[in-house]
């Protein structure tokens, strides 16, 4: 715990900023543990009305990164896609699934996606190189955000102590597990690119992938 103690320190002490800082990183498609500092920011609350701020806090550091993917989406079209899944050693019909995620949920896609770090960033730049209105895809990114922080707040808040007593027993653990769990999807990524072929472009013209979502109503 004397690691990481220092760390958690300069964390509480630049509460909001951290938990703001780490959700635009995020929502920009950088890999950024964010959830994890969200809860830790949660747990350090005195207060239940703090979760109020916390969670304003969050919803705007997500919805602002978010607008990268988007511009970028609205600028390359689904070769962006195919770059993410490539990046991040994707297998063959990486870009295919997604879009087809998109084909049966529609826009509500948008809201789901705040659960998944990769879907998430498609969502973004589906949204803006698709067939729906700027307005359409600020009202689901905030509302799917704003339930993603309520929820992971809530829960935050509600371990409180235990989450320190946790860390203060274990947090040298912590340490040996994170690097061995990224080595283990780093494995499974490759393995699964060397069975079924690397990331492919999109197999579709640019017009199909972006038509996925609902059309914009004039």
């Amino acid at each position: 715990m004397s690691v990481l103690q220092p760390h958690l320190d300069f964390m509480m002490s630049h509460l909001f900023s951290a938990v703001f800082l780490a959700f635009l990183i995020e929502g920009a498609g950088v890999p950024f543990p964010s959830r994890i500092i969200l809860i830790l920011a949660a747990t350090s609350l005195a207060d239940v009305q703090d979760l109020v701020p916390l969670v304003l806090v969050t919803a705007a550091g997500a919805v602002i990164g978010d607008h990268l993917p988007y511009v970028g989406g609205k600028l390359a079209g689904p070769r962006l896609l195919g770059l993410y899944c490539r990046l991040t050693l994707g297998s063959e019909r990486c870009v295919e699934r997604t879009v087809a995620y998109f084909k049966r949920f529609g826009t509500a896609a948008i809201v789901l996606s705040r659960f998944s770090t990769s879907i998430r960033l498609f969502a973004s730049a589906l949204s803006g190189c698709g067939h729906i209105t700027y307005r359409k895809f600020i009202l689901f990114d905030v509302i799917g955000t704003l339930i993603y922080a309520a929820l992971w707040s809530a829960l935050g808040f509600a371990i409180g102590d235990r989450a320190e007593a946790f860390l203060e027993r274990y947090g040298h653990r912590l340490l040996l597990v994170a690097p061995a769990a990224g080595a283990t999807l780093l494995a499974y990524r490759l393995w699964r690119r060397s069975r079924y072929g690397p990331a492919q472009p999109a197999d579709l013209k640019s017009g199909e992938a972006c038509a996925v979502l609902e059309p914009a109503r004039r």
